[in-house]
């Protein structure tokens, strides 16, 4: 069984930074696809940031670009997102999501067959 849990919500400043992890099992996804995605209250889930290891492909939405990096520990099936400079508007459930191969859109949560419980990030004050 494939699980995807992620972890290290929580409550932070605004300009403040907060990692969150996503820890893979039942497979590994280190020729996959990985991606974290958000969804804020009454808004449509968006496309934060894509990764396919194979080949060195990193996708950021330009909302995140120069904020937020993903990475890969494939040893310890774990993907990683460090966001820095937060905004009030990063408010949101964190989701981690993965495929077994590449995308041709990779910013379409459709695109993805694996997905965690979420994690919420506030940004307040």
């Amino acid at each position: 069984q494939v699980q995807l849990v992620e972890s290290g919500g929580g409550l932070v400043q605004p300009g403040g930074s907060l990692r969150l992890s996503c820890a893979t099992s039942g497979r590994t996804f280190s020729r996959g696809t990985m991606g974290w995605f958000r969804q804020a209250p009454g808004k449509e889930r968006e496309f934060v940031v894509a990764n396919r290891w194979t080949g060195g492909f990193t996708y950021y939405a330009d909302s995140v670009k120069g904020r937020f990096t993903i990475s890969r520990d494939n040893a310890k099936n774990t993907m990683y997102l460090q966001m820095n400079s937060v905004k009030s508007e990063d408010t949101a459930v964190y989701y981690c999501a993965a495929a077994s191969g590449g995308l041709a859109y990779p910013s379409d949560w459709k695109s993805y067959d694996y997905w965690g419980q979420g994690t919420q990030v506030t940004v307040s004050s």
